[in-house]
């Protein structure tokens, strides 16, 4: 979890009166999680956050199911997924089951027009390309290429990119996104032998307070679909705040690698983990150094979970032809492994420059209609040699 920060004004103890120069209270909104029992925060708003004028007619976002039991090794060429000027509907949502949703996005327009909040799930918005800034009630969050941009469930922002050019790997979580138990000592500090800490976590930079009253639009996600509500006070009003419960990002280029002299297995990598999920980030490493080690992975079956993969660039050592933007998904039940030739190929190699973002899920995925529209429907016979 991430650690206590503070931006703005608040008063001295929680729950008391905090006023305004002029002489009114400021309103105090509780933001928790798992009832009162998990992290939260106290935010203070200039007006109470509450104030609704209308709500538009809900319409409906829920993932249709074109595979419903897969049981084939399947590759997306992602970069496929054409570009869309709205944020929302640039979301395509290519694997799911009841635990997260997979999407791949590639908006070309800021959200200027109205405020997003999913009431559902965590995201975690990988920025393969482009870059620009998060704003929400908790301040703005600068990001760029690489990074992991959390959003806890709840959350109203607004996203602006810096041009046309972006590239989105979504995962919705329908579970709170934790770091590794293992990496943390038992007050939460990240431990030493982490491959990254809190100097790697980067919270809300500057509080920005929006004293207005008028018409604001928030599409609010739930239960899969989008209500349109719309507010009488601004979204980003608050004042200051304090707590654990905020966006923040972190960079792939900020994981250190774990290596061995034998091959590690994919738990060295692992960033987040929820009961239904885990994530990884594979980064730039030097290879194992015993000296009759083989640097690309073993065969492997999955027995527990349906494995994904999102290639983000280098030279991707277990695999051919893999390009930037690509999807694997290796389902339960049936192995999985290095490509013909890559394992003689990796023998004597000293370093690998891949970078790749991993979900591997204890439940099994479903494909989408979007899904199948950028398959490439032969690589399930790729292990096939000549």
């Amino acid at each position: 979890m991430p650690y206590y920060q503070k931006l703005g004004e608040i008063p001295a103890k929680r729950h008391i009166q905090f006023r305004k120069p002029d002489g009114q209270l400021y309103a105090e909104e509780l933001v928790s999680t798992e009832g009162f029992s998990n992290i939260y925060s106290n935010i203070y708003h200039c007006y109470p956050p509450t104030a609704v004028t209308a709500i538009d007619q809900p319409y409906n976002v829920t993932p249709e199911t074109s595979v419903e039991r897969n049981m084939q090794h399947r590759a997306f060429r992602g970069f496929d997924v054409q570009p869309v000027d709205d944020y929302i509907e640039s979301r395509k949502i290519v694997l799911f089951n009841d635990d997260v949703y997979l999407s791949l996005a590639a908006p070309q327009k800021s959200m200027k027009d109205y405020f997003y909040k999913n009431s559902q799930a965590d995201e975690m918005v990988f920025i393969h390309e482009g870059g620009g800034t998060l704003h929400s009630v908790y301040g703005s969050l600068s990001f760029k290429e690489g990074d992991h941009i959390i959003i806890p469930k709840g959350t109203v922002h607004q996203i602006h990119f810096n041009d046309k050019k972006n590239r989105l790997f979504i995962t919705e979580s329908f579970h709170t996104l934790n770091f590794p138990k293992r990496y943390m000592n038992n007050v939460g500090q990240l431990l030493e032998h982490s491959p990254f800490c809190e100097r790697d976590i980067h919270g809300p930079e500057k509080l920005n307070t929006y004293d207005e009253k008028g018409d604001f639009l928030v599409k609010i996600k739930r239960s899969d679909m989008i209500f349109p509500y719309h507010y009488h006070t601004h979204p980003f009003d608050a004042i200051g705040w304090d707590g654990y419960l905020y966006p923040y990002k972190f960079s792939i280029y900020d994981f250190e690698p774990i290596t061995g002299r034998i091959h590690q297995p994919p738990p060295v990598h692992q960033t987040f983990e929820t009961p239904a999920f885990v994530t990884c980030a594979f980064v730039p490493r030097l290879y194992d150094y015993h000296p009759q080690s083989i640097p690309a992975p073993y065969n492997h079956s999955n027995v527990d979970s349906d494995e994904v993969l999102y290639y983000v660039d280098g030279d991707f050592m277990s695999r051919n032809n893999i390009g930037r933007g690509q999807i694997t998904l290796h389902p339960i039940g049936i192995p999985h492994g290095p490509h013909p030739g890559a394992v003689e190929r990796s023998i004597g190699k000293k370093l690998t420059n891949e970078y790749a973002v991993m979900v591997d899920t204890f439940k099994p995925l479903k494909l989408t209609k979007d899904a199948l529209n950028i398959e490439d429907k032969d690589y399930y016979k790729s292990w096939l040699t000549e």
